[in-house]
C-alpha cells in the first residue's frame, strides 16, 4: 500500500514527469558536448564548445557573456600557454535568494583521442571522452535551466551559470571570478559527478605541489666521477626522507609523482628534478606539510649541492559548513520524495574541486557532487555516467533551487 501510494505521488509531480521526459534531450546535449574536443590547453576546441553552451543559454532567456580570465591569471608547472574563456549567463527572476551553478567544460585529453572514443551508449552507460569530468555536469545545468523555464519558475532573485575552461589545470585563471561570484550568491551548487555511491559532498579536497630542483656538478662518470656532485643521488635522498609525510589521521597526504635528473649516460648529473602531490582537508594543515618538508630537506647527502623547494598551493580545500550541512539534509528528503537514498559525504578521499574557490569568500552554502552517477574520469577507457541517474539527479537539483528560491530550504548561509 505504501509503494502504491508512492507511485501515485510521483506520478503526480509534474517536476519529475518533466524530468523524466529530459532523458533523450540530455543525451543528445551530452552527446553535442562530448563530440567537441576540450583540452584544457587546446584553445580552439574550448572556443567552439564555449559557443555552444553561450548559444544553449541565450535560447533559453539568459544574458550571457564570455569572460577573459586570462588577465592575472597564475602560473604553475602545468598551466598552458593560453586559456579558454569562461560562460556567464544570468537569469534574472522575481524573488530575493541568489543561486550559483557550476560546472567546467575542459577535459584532461589531448586532441586527436575523439576519433577512436567517440561518445556511445552501452545499456545504461554513456561513454566519452571527458563525459564524466564534467561534461555530463554541463549538460545537467542546461537541463536544469530548461526545466525552470519549462516550469515556468523565476521565483529566484538571480540564477548564475558559470562554466569555465581551466578546471583542470587549477583554474589558474577563473579563480578569481569564481570566488567573486560565490561571494555574491547565497547559495552555490557545484556539478562535478556523484560518483557510483549517488552521493553529494560537504568537503573537497586542497591540492598543492612541492617542486624539489637539485642542483650539483657534472664531471666525466668514467674519468673523474668524483670531482662531481650527484645531483639524482641528492634528489633521492630528499625524496626517501619525505616519503613519511603523509598523516591518515588529518587527511593529509604527501606523495613523490615524478621525478628526472641527468642528461648523458656517461655524465654524473648536475641536475634533477622532482614533484610532490600533496592533498589537505582543512587550510591551516598547508602551513604544517609545507613545514615539514623543508625541515628535512635541510639535511643533505652530498657538500657542495644546492636544495631548493617551491611549495605551490594550487587549490584551496572545501571545508563543510553548517549552511551547507542544513542544505545537504534537506536534498535527503527531497530525493526521498522520488523513493531515492542520498548520502552526504563529509569526509573527502583526496579530490579537488572549484567548490572550494566559490567558498573561499562566502557566507553561502557551498556543496559539490551533484553530477550523475559516473566513474573513469581522467582514464583513457572507462569513462561513463549511467543514464538511468539523469532523471532522479535532475529532479534533485532542480526541486532544491526551488525550494531554496522560495525560502524552504532553511538557510543557506552561515
Amino acid at each position: 500500500m505504501c509503494c502504491g501510494a508512492t507511485l501515485v505521488a510521483q506520478s503526480a509531480n509534474p517536476l519529475l514527469t518533466r524530468a523524466q521526459g529530459e532523458r533523450q534531450a540530455y543525451l543528445d546535449t551530452l552527446r553535442d558536448l562530448v563530440s567537441i574536443e576540450s583540452g584544457s590547453a587546446d584553445v580552439e576546441g574550448l572556443s567552439r564548445i564555449a559557443d555552444l553552451i553561450a548559444g544553449r543559454l541565450r535560447a533559453l532567456g539568459g544574458d550571457v557573456e564570455f569572460v577573459d580570465t586570462s588577465v592575472g591569471m597564475v602560473r604553475y608547472e602545468n598551466t598552458p600557454p593560453r586559456i579558454g574563456k569562461a560562460v556567464v549567463g544570468r537569469f534574472k527572476g522575481t524573488g530575493s535568494r541568489r543561486i550559483l551553478l557550476l560546472s567546467h567544460m575542459d577535459t584532461v585529453y589531448p586532441r586527436g583521442m575523439l576519433a577512436k572514443q567517440p561518445f556511445r551508449v552501452d545499456g545504461d552507460r554513456a561513454y566519452g571522452l571527458g563525459i564524466a569530468d564534467d561534461k555530463h555536469g554541463v549538460a545537467l545545468v542546461l537541463h536544469i535551466v530548461a526545466t525552470l523555464k519549462a516550469l515556468n519558475f523565476t521565483d529566484y532573485g538571480l540564477l548564475t551559470v558559470l562554466v569555465n575552461g581551466d578546471e583542470e589545470v587549477s583554474s589558474a585563471g577563473s579563480r578569481t571570478l569564481i570566488t567573486k561570484l560565490g561571494s555574491e550568491h547565497d547559495l552555490v551548487l557545484s556539478f562535478e559527478g556523484a560518483g557510483l555511491e549517488d552521493a553529494i559532498r560537504l568537503t573537497t579536497a586542497g591540492i598543492a605541489a612541492v617542486q624539489l630542483k637539485v642542483t650539483g656538478r657534472a664531471s666525466h662518470a668514467g674519468g673523474a666521477p668524483e670531482q662531481g656532485r650527484n645531483a639524482i643521488y641528492e634528489l633521492s635522498h630528499q625524496m626517501l626522507q619525505t616519503r613519511d609525510l603523509s598523516n591518515a589521521a588529518t587527511g593529509v597526504k604527501m606523495n613523490w609523482t615524478l621525478a628526472n635528473g641527468g642528461t648523458a649516460r656517461n655524465v654524473i648529473p648536475a641536475e634533477a628534478r622532482a614533484t610532490a602531490d600533496v592533498r589537505v582537508l582543512r587550510v591551516a594543515d598547508y602551513d604544517g606539510i609545507e613545514k615539514q618538508v623543508r625541515d628535512r630537506i635541510r639535511k643533505q647527502l652530498i657538500p657542495d649541492v644546492k636544495v631548493e623547494m617551491v611549495f605551490e598551493r594550487t587549490r584551496p580545500p572545501l571545508e563543510a559548513s553548517t549552511a551547507a550541512r542544513a542544505v545537504a539534509k534537506i536534498a535527503q528528503q527531497l530525493y526521498k520524495e522520488i523513493g531515492q537514498d542520498l548520502q552526504v559525504q563529509d569526509t573527502n578521499p583526496g579530490g579537488g574541486t572549484d567548490a572550494a574557490f566559490a567558498a573561499l569568500s562566502s557566507r553561502a552554502a557551498v556543496l559539490e557532487g551533484f553530477g550523475l552517477r559516473g566513474y573513469g574520469a581522467h582514464s583513457n577507457e572507462s569513462e561513463y555516467v549511467e543514464i538511468s541517474s539523469i532523471a532522479p539527479r535532475l529532479y534533485l537539483a532542480t526541486r532544491l533551487i526551488m525550494d531554496a528560491a522560495q525560502g524552504k530550504a532553511g538557510n543557506t548561509t552561515n
